[in-house]
């Protein structure tokens, strides 16, 4: 028989034929994903696809033949779904491990929209099966959200718990659930859902052990967030965690082993125990119930634990020993502790802390010398630790000095901090201890400070670089021996020191400021006396006083005298005190000022300093000025920041110009100083003047040049300044300036814009904002506004998630300069050019996508741009612009409401215009007829 002689309706093909052969398709290259060119965000869309045309096929009623062939196709798409995970590593590319879930997703999903066929065991179950395991792996990605959509969608499918088989799955999906809420902060419903899933887990020892591991990590996220419920207690749930643990124990399956070297309680569950009386013990430890603590530690000791003790045991022991008073067993607890292999060096450190915090000084030696066996590798930075604990404990008292001077002089602990791994530790020793010297002595306790300033020299290394270290011990060396042997001095400045001395106590300043200069007249007076005067008037809390001998030491540099320290160092601490006084930007200025024309005078050198010791200070006054500019920026004295801002461009070339970081910020530097420039002329409603303007443009340029040698460096770590993008800055400020000068300026304005718009560092918001500026003021640059506004839109199209609100503002700015630049709007295709390109862009975005205002305004705007045309009697271009008009107000959902009046007077006009003639193929005088009185135009 031939196939055209068979009856019609065997010719027929089976119900949704096509739609099981595009399931098989798609499930065919998921299956050979080694050669399938098919990326899985295609896959992924595609199966979205067919499940939607599934669920409609499956509103009409399915078969049971179909459904089997879905099941089928279900299963071999999650097999390949397993297949790809195990052959491939996890994907980087986030998007890439989204869309493979959504595949693995799209299985069950299929189960659910296809429905249960006949014949298939356990259906329901094997369901919902596959979605709970699609949900740990969107856990897995960190969604939560996603992944108890999966478990609520199987819940209902085994929720009447027929079959063993139906409630396993029952249990797993709850305590997945739990895990989900708890990962998205539900602790709440986290807990309802453990509660519901006890009957469920009572039926085996291993579904206890799960729900008990549950309640375990529940536990544990209670304990660090401590919620407010006070249904979430952190202690109820580890207690009910350690009872389901005794449950499975006393299980009589668990309590008959099934071989001769089986255990009752398998390794997992006593893991579990042991957590949770570990965890028991730091929340008890937690609420200062240091017994408590000591009974759940000792409860952990004593069962059969298969490893060995945790070191937080012994920690937790050991703070528990010191909050109730008992040190003899804190430090039994500190030294098993130091005995434990397993306990971390960082572990044993906070403990000798603790343990050191409370025992105090007399245990310290001990302690040092069981930490340093111990912490062989950290030897040095454990005992800086501890010596800083000692010291804190400590005091200033003199007996407890003493101590100290005697612990850190011991050689086994200098030599620790031996050989060229330590090169850290040894001045961080040794500033501790010039820090203790230098408090005792300020407190004049000259003879206690003379021997741990001797003693922290042991902690100074013999090379070069250590030379001015050394030499500042023995200056203050000098001074306690000086002191303690009460040498004679010169007569006359004793004599004016104590005179100098009793003023200040007096608070006498102006007196004792006219003392200090009559002494600077003396023909041998010895600058050091200025130092010394200095110190004292910062003692006597006199800084005014302070400020004026510096001034007056300021004054000896100008004369040329050989002095002790360089003039770099006079100025920095000028500015230091003067930083303390509010209002003080003037003088701060003015000081930062001499430092910079001093090193134009004496070179860097001679001001500052030769080696790393120039560059360290030359960087003070590069970041003094720099966070002085962000101050005064802030309080809006913009003036003052532009000159900071400028002096600290300089200042930072000069330290290390050639240095990546320091080109960075000399750039950054110049560009800010230009913007506050601009600011204070917006603030104080007065334009610059030319010299600023040249100087302006000159710093940007200068700036430019730098600018593509910083774009690869980090940026600077400032609070105020980490959201800002300098080559935008720098392009709007150029931009501004250039907008000064005269239309001459055009073309230089057009290159800027187009060499930023090819850069990196540009984005579709910086296009929009640079075309708003060149399309307003007193000489807007029409032709770099187009370009601009442009460029925005076609950069924000071609990337990733292409932001609509920027693209509908430029389309809006892009129709109203079309506006500006054609007056008659009639017959310039221009403005409906940048229509015809927004209708492009709405075709195929779904509703909500596009701002709904401005897509409200772009459709109402052409519509409304008939009106003019049609008074005008020109048909043509009025239905032009309707037709634009109803196009895109067509894709917006909030716009049918205006849609029937539109298409209605749409119809009408074009059945009036086809009888009348169009004014603009008439000939030159002939007669229009105006359509006015035949319609009424809807104005939207």
């Amino acid at each position: 028989m031939k196939i055209s002689e068979l009856s019609p309706e065997y010719r027929q093909p089976p119900p949704h034929a096509g739609l099981l052969s595009d399931l098989n398709r798609v499930v065919a290259e998921a299956e050979a994903f080694d050669t399938s060119e098919s990326s899985p965000e295609k896959l992924a869309a595609d199966l979205r696809r067919i499940l939607t045309n599934l669920a409609s096929a499956a509103s009409s009623g399915l078969n049971g033949a179909f459904r089997l062939k879905v099941w089928n196709l279900s299963f071999r798409l999650w097999n390949a779904c397993v297949d790809r995970a195990n052959h491939k590593s996890p994907p980087r590319d986030p998007d890439a491990a989204f869309a493979e879930a959504e595949i693995r997703q799209a299985a069950p999903e299929l189960l659910l929209v296809a429905g249960l066929p006949d014949g298939i065991p356990s259906a329901t179950a094997k369901a919902a099966s596959l979605f709970h395991r699609t949900g740990l792996v969107w856990l897995d990605l960190g969604r939560a959200d996603l992944a108890s959509a999966c478990f609520e969608k199987a819940t209902p499918l085994v929720s009447a718990a027929n079959t063993e088989e139906d409630r396993d799955v029952l249990l797993d999906l709850n305590l997945a659930r739990a895990r989900a809420a708890s990962s998205a902060g539900k602790q709440a419903l986290a807990v309802a859902l453990l509660s519901r899933s006890k009957p469920l887990a009572a039926a085996s020892p291993e579904g206890i052990k799960n729900l008990a591991n549950e309640y375990l990590l529940i536990g544990k996220a209670a304990l660090a967030t401590k919620p407010p419920d006070p249904a979430l207690d952190a202690s109820s749930l580890l207690t009910e965690a350690l009872d389901l643990c005794e449950k499975a124990t006393a299980a009589p399956s668990c309590a008959t082993p099934t071989t001769p070297r089986s255990t009752p309680a398998t390794p997992n569950l006593q893991a579990i125990k042991d957590q949770c009386l570990r965890f028991l013990a730091a929340e008890r430890l937690d609420a200062n119930d240091y017994e408590g603590t000591l009974r759940c530690i000792s409860v952990s000791r004593a069962s059969l634990g298969l490893g060995e003790e945790h070191p937080s045991i012994g920690f937790m022991a050991m703070k528990a020993y010191i909050g109730s008073g008992n040190l003899a067993e804190a430090e039994r607890e500190l030294d098993g502790l130091m005995a434990n292999t397993e306990a971390p060096d960082c572990v044993c450190l906070s403990a000798a802390e603790l343990y050191l915090a409370r025992a105090g000084l007399d245990v310290a030696f001990k302690v040092l010398v069981a930490l340093a066996a111990r912490c062989r590798a950290g030897a040095a930075a454990a005992a800086v630790r501890v010596l800083k604990k000692v010291v804190e404990v400590a005091g200033s008292g003199t007996s407890h000095a003493r101590a100290i001077a005697e612990l850190v002089s011991d050689e086994r602990v200098v030599a620790l901090f031996d050989g060229p791994a330590n090169t850290h530790e040894r001045p961080t020793m040794h500033t501790l201890l010039w820090n203790c010297g230098t408090e005792h002595f300020h407190a004049k306790n000259y003879e206690i400070a003379a021997d741990l300033i001797e003693r922290s020299m042991l902690y100074v290394s013999r090379d070069e670089e250590s030379r001015s270290c050394r030499a500042n011990c023995f200056r203050v060396l000098c001074l306690c021996h000086i002191a303690l042997q009460h040498l004679d001095r010169a007569q006359e400045f004793i004599t004016e020191a104590e005179k100098f001395k009793i003023l200040l106590q007096k608070k006498e300043e102006e007196d004792a400021i006219k003392l200090m200069k009559t002494m600077v007249g003396y023909v041998d007076f010895n600058p050091l006396v200025l130092n010394l005067s200095i110190h004292e008037a910062l003692a006597c809390k006199s800084p005014c006083v302070a400020v004026a001998s510096l001034t007056f030491l300021l004054g000896l540099y100008s004369a040329g005298k050989p002095m002790p320290v360089t003039e770099a160092v006079v100025l920095r601490n000028l500015i230091t005190l003067l930083l303390r006084d509010p209002g003080s930007e003037a003088e701060i200025l003015k000081y930062s000022r001499r430092a910079r024309l001093r090193i134009t005078e004496l070179g860097v050198e001679a001001f500052s300093g030769k080696g790393t010791v120039g560059l360290r200070e030359l960087n003070w006054f590069a970041v003094s000025t720099w966070n002085m500019a962000l101050k005064v920026g802030k309080e809006e004295k913009y003036e003052y920041c532009a000159e900071f801002f400028e002096l600290s461009a300089e200042f930072f070339r000069l330290s290390n110009g050639e240095d990546d970081a320091n080109r960075l910020l000399v750039c950054q530097s110049l560009i800010m100083s230009v913007s506050a420039m601009l600011h204070a002329e917006e603030l104080n409603k007065s334009p610059l003047s030319d010299s600023d303007l040249k100087k302006g443009i000159e710093m940007l340029s200068r700036a430019g040049k730098l600018l593509p040698l910083t774009l690869p460096s980090a940026p600077v770590s400032s609070d105020q300044l980490e959201d800002i993008d300098f080559s935008f800055l720098h392009t709007i400020n150029l931009y501004l300036l250039l907008s000064r000068l005269d239309t001459s300026a055009h073309p230089k304005q057009l290159q800027l814009v187009k060499s930023f718009a090819a850069s990196k560092a540009c984005t579709p918001g910086h296009l929009l904002r640079l075309g708003e500026i060149a399309s307003q003021g007193t000489q807007p640059n029409m032709q770099v506004a187009e370009f601009l506004l442009k460029a925005s839109i076609t950069s924000a199209l071609a990337s990733h998630s292409p932001n609509y609100v920027v693209i509908s503002a430029a389309l809006r700015k892009l129709v109203c300069l079309a506006g500006l630049q054609d007056f008659s709007a009639s017959t310039s295709d221009a403005a409906y050019d940048v229509f015809q390109q927004a209708y492009q862009i709405l075709v195929g975005l779904r509703d909500g996508e596009y701002p709904f205002e401005e897509g409200k305004w772009l459709a109402a705007t052409a519509w409304n741009k008939s009106n003019l045309a049609v008074r005008l009697g020109q048909r043509s271009l009025a239905q032009k612009w309707m037709k634009m008009g109803l196009d895109l107000a067509r894709h917006f959902e909030s716009m049918k409401q205006y849609i029937s009046e539109m298409e209605e007077y749409f119809e009408n006009f074009q059945k009036v215009s086809g009888k009348e003639p169009d004014v603009c193929s008439q000939k030159d005088g002939a007669p229009s007829t105006g359509m006015s009185d035949s319609l009424s135009q809807p104005v939207l």
